[in-house]
């Protein structure tokens, strides 16, 4: 039964007139509703006088938030992706005489961590749920963040009863994709959903379905504290606070290790799983 009204609330929230109600609902509730078009003014609002970095930077957009933080006062902004620059970055950079620094690389590689440094605000849209380790990816941007993190990012539905679901979508059969098919919203192709999992396509194919209670709390055993949430009924808008992971390990040096070896041992408590 609960599979069947899920499948039956998702259906409806993919349809223009199930997500609009969905939308006045919210408002009428006094909960944040989120919207793509709120990125730039996010951005406005925390970059100035701060260094900015961009994850994701080019799909479809070129740069544009990138630019638009340098635009907004921010001292220093390095944007990164795994493809790129396009021409049109090149020649937006040109005609604006701009400072942006490109980075080629996935912003989960300690090399590319390395070279983006410390940054006051992080932006991401658009990238965890093509990621196949999303949490990896989250615990990247936090050693890059020194204090704000805009993440945008699809999400799916909340599963009434079931807090912190997720649903995989490689290896899924055609008929189960079909209810994660959001065409019906706008979006033409979803690498992975609307066609097979494509290996050849790397971080093109969408890979994870959060729940937005999933999503948060991947944040936060990431090291982000959530200042404000803006809901979507297929994503999500989180500003966050860098602050200390709750599972952060210290490896112990070889003589502390052996120490714990021994006292383990001598417990009798390390029994297969």
């Amino acid at each position: 039964m609960l599979n069947a009204l899920y499948k039956l609330k998702v259906r409806i929230l993919k349809t223009p007139r199930g997500c609009a109600l969905w939308r006045r609902w919210q408002t009428f509730r006094g909960r944040p509703v989120g919207n793509y078009s709120h990125l730039r003014d996010l951005i406005r609002q925390h970059v100035e006088g701060k260094t900015f970095a961009d994850i994701g930077c080019m799909w479809g957009v070129n740069g544009d938030y990138s630019f638009h933080a340098e635009k907004c006062g921010a001292t220093e902004v390095k944007a990164i992706d795994v493809f790129g620059p396009t021409p049109e970055f090149e020649e937006k950079k040109t005609k604006l005489g701009s400072n942006v620094e490109f980075i080629l690389g996935d912003a989960s590689h300690p090399t590319v961590l390395e070279q983006i440094g410390t940054v006051d605000v992080v932006f991401c849209a658009g990238v965890l749920y093509h990621h196949p380790a999303p949490f990896d990816l989250l615990v990247a941007l936090r050693r890059i963040c020194r204090d704000t993190l805009i993440l945008r990012t699809s999400t799916i539905p909340e599963m009434t009863g079931l807090p912190n679901a997720a649903v995989y979508w490689p290896m899924l059969n055609a008929d189960d994709r079909k209810l994660w098919n959001l065409s019906s919203l706008g979006l033409l192709r979803q690498e992975g959903i609307t066609d097979d999992f494509n290996p050849e396509a790397g971080y093109g194919n969408w890979f994870w379905g959060l729940t937005p209670t999933c999503l948060a709390s991947l944040l936060s055993t990431a090291g982000f504290w959530v200042v404000r949430r803006e809901a979507e009924p297929f994503a999500q808008t989180f500003i966050c606070k860098a602050v200390d992971s709750p599972v952060a390990h210290r490896l112990p040096d070889e003589e502390e290790a052996r120490a714990m070896a021994a006292e383990i041992s001598s417990q009798g408590i390390a029994q297969p799983a």
